[in-house]
């Protein structure tokens, strides 16, 4: 896609065509392109989509081009719906420390309702060490200026750093998650 084909998308979105399938598709297919502009672009349309392009974004954050998972994660972060932490907390252990970065960047963006699925993950996978140093990145950034969140996660934060962490973590995330969904349901 050239750049009046990029503007076009963007006049599209002002005229509220934007949750056409063919121009969401166009836009995650421009992803995957070499020029740097072309994907900057495609992703600040798809960001401006917003929600009707989650379910695409979503796929493309599992494609097999890094440069497309890379986007995709900072669209998804960029657009910060909670719909999207569970796929965002799998992007934790992408093999692309930048990809990896910004699904922990996108988690911190979707806020607490990032906190169930990243401790449920903890729970059941904390023996990869790429979970555990994303989910302190999240962890310790959602629990600045949240004293209640800061008492449930300081244990899980104890922890993660430890030679004993694939052991120790779960228990801790499963404490917390106890106290978190305690009374939700």
């Amino acid at each position: 896609m050239n750049e009046s084909e990029i503007g076009g998308h963007r006049d599209n979105l002002a005229e509220g065509s934007h949750t056409d399938p063919a121009t969401i598709s166009s836009l995650i297919a421009d992803l995957a392109s070499h020029d740097e502009l072309i994907r900057v672009r495609a992703r600040q349309s798809l960001v401006a989509i917003g929600r009707p392009a989650l379910t695409s974004l979503l796929e493309a954050l599992a494609d097999h081009n890094k440069w497309v998972r890379w986007e995709a994660a900072k669209a998804l972060g960029q657009i910060g719906d909670p719909a999207v932490a569970p796929a965002l907390v799998k992007a934790l252990e992408d093999d692309i420390f930048d990809v990896r970065w910004l699904a922990a960047e996108g988690l911190i963006a979707v806020g607490h309702e990032a906190l169930v699925p990243l401790l449920q993950a903890l729970v059941e996978g904390s023996d990869s060490e790429w979970l555990r140093e994303g989910a302190h990145h999240v962890l310790h950034d959602l629990a600045k200026g949240d004293l209640q969140v800061q008492e449930v996660i300081q244990p899980i934060l104890a922890t993660l750093g430890d030679i004993d962490a694939p052991v120790e973590v779960p228990q801790a995330a499963l404490t917390a998650l106890n106290v978190l969904t305690k009374g939700k349901g």
